[in-house]
């Protein structure tokens, strides 16, 4: 709006860049879709890996789009061993990118996950909006420490 040559984003930073991946044999990906567009609405890049990921193919992508968070939507009930293969192959790279998980998963198992070292964990109810504060924190709080 108006004749002005600066760019529209209002932030000097760079946005957060988000993959947004579906690891295993999962093939409902609504969610995972929603999440990304309210993300990319929100002034974030997404990337979109589609289905039927390998957590290989997540680790690869990840690494090529240099993401600063990683998205992981797991319906399939297999969030337990898809994250620690995604965690392993991430430290196999040395990659310290953050992960956030969403999807339908027990109270216990989402415990689980954050004692392993993911950073979020969203289920079904989570809103765009908390969504997008927890991955800003995320990301601050990252470089924050370095």
């Amino acid at each position: 709006m108006g004749n002005s040559s600066a760019p529209s984003n209002s932030s000097s930073a760079s946005p957060i860049r988000v993959l947004v991946a579906k690891p295993g044999l999962d093939g409902h990906d609504r969610g995972a879709k929603v999440v990304a567009r309210g993300l990319r609405d929100s002034g974030f890049e997404v990337i979109y890996t589609g289905l039927h990921q390998t957590p290989d193919m997540v680790v690869t992508a990840a690494l090529q789009e240099d993401v600063d968070i990683v998205g992981l939507s797991i319906l399939s009930g297999a969030h337990l061993p898809l994250v620690s293969a995604v965690q392993e192959k991430m430290i196999e790279r040395e990659i310290s990118t953050p992960i956030f998980v969403g999807g339908i998963i027990p109270p216990d198992d989402a415990a689980t996950l954050l004692k392993q070292g993911v950073a979020a964990v969203f289920g079904p109810g989570s809103s765009i909006p908390e969504i997008v504060e927890s991955i800003k924190k995320i990301v601050a709080d990252r470089e924050a420490r370095g």
